[in-house]
């Protein structure tokens, strides 16, 4: 028999984030969503309402104050805290060059990308600990390789990766920590109503995956279940890049 766990998602109201909070909801497990965007979080309740062991929480994870709070809370609510999931982060493109970008662009991507994990580690390794929980870190594919002016979202998510095995080395054997390096992961389909759009994909874009398709959050979503899980109780400080063989296809211009 599966144990219920109880999991702290951020960025939990949309995208990868909620993908992950079905997924675990559906699976029997107590989930507490934490997000910034009000709207967004009145939808995925409403999205989520079948489930009665989801939690509903507004916070800014770049705010320690925030971060601690609402782990309270999820503690309180639920009992017991077995895992973390940091999903949040901004992802939109800052359009520019590096000479242009502003320094509290960049700050803005660090704090909630890469400080926002730290301090779900930091306040959330005391819950944890007794019941041998687990963390799971958004990174990205982008921490491995970049596009043009992306300096502050690949320095975050490269951050991510640092810090998984920096937090697995210092909290084993009590708490274990991963990251996820997603790839092109469709979420249009995942986003509160004001930005939902038709999906579609050209065969080009399906055929630059060796696995001949774009992601969904399902993908990540069932990943990070088992990276949770007892079953994945022998991995630990990793970086599992799930891209659909993306990053590993060599590619010469013809």
């Amino acid at each position: 028999m599966v144990q219920r766990k109880a999991v702290y998602v951020t960025g939990g109201a949309q995208g990868i984030g909620l993908g992950i909070a079905n997924e675990l909801l559906s699976n029997g497990h107590q989930v507490a969503i934490v997000d910034i965007d009000a709207e967004a979080l009145r939808a995925a309740a409403q999205r989520l309402k079948q489930y009665d062991q989801l939690l509903v929480l507004e916070a800014d994870v770049s705010q320690e104050g925030h971060i601690a709070r609402t782990l309270e809370r999820t503690v309180q609510h639920f009992g017991r805290l077995d895992g973390i999931v940091h999903n949040a982060g901004i992802a939109d493109p800052f359009h520019g060059t590096i000479e242009q970008l502003p320094l509290e662009t960049w700050q803005a991507y660090l704090n909630t990308n890469l400080t926002g994990a730290f301090l779900c580690a930091k306040h959330g390794a005391a819950h944890l600990r007794p019941h041998g929980g687990s963390i799971v870190l958004m990174a990205s594919s982008r921490a491995l390789q970049s596009e043009p002016d992306t300096e502050a979202y690949a320095a975050s998510k490269g951050g991510i990766v640092a810090l998984t095995h920096a937090l697995a080395v210092s909290l084993g054997p009590d708490i274990r920590v991963n990251a996820i390096s997603p790839g092109w992961i469709e979420v249009g389909d995942w986003q509160k109503p004001s930005r939902q759009q038709p999906v579609e994909h050209r065969a080009i874009d399906r055929d630059q995956h060796p696995v001949g398709r774009v992601g969904t959050p399902q993908d990540i979503a069932a990943l990070t279940r088992f990276l949770l899980s007892d079953e994945a109780g022998f991995i630990t400080g990793q970086n599992i890049v799930a891209d659909g063989g993306m990053t590993r296809k060599m590619i010469y211009a013809e």
